[in-house]
């Protein structure tokens, strides 16, 4: 059941973790990734679409990795 002890738990992990991802992202645009050869960018007057599809694969392949090596 959801106590308010549980919650507060739950919730603090939530953020944490929220945290952790935002740091992360930072550290991955400083270094370069998301600007990719293949990354799609569309710019027009007043509109800029972003679509990083090379970044996503690789991001892709990596945790597919990571994971897989954490489950054996």
């Amino acid at each position: 059941m959801f106590s308010p002890e549980n919650l507060g738990r739950a919730l603090l992990v939530l953020g944490g973790t929220i945290f952790l991802a935002g740091l992360v992202f930072l550290f991955l645009g400083r270094i370069g990734l998301g600007r990719l050869p293949g990354d799609i960018i569309i710019k027009r007057e007043s509109l800029t679409i972003y679509i990083p599809i090379t970044t996503m694969i690789l991001i892709s392949i990596i945790m597919t990795l990571i994971f897989n090596l954490w489950r054996r």
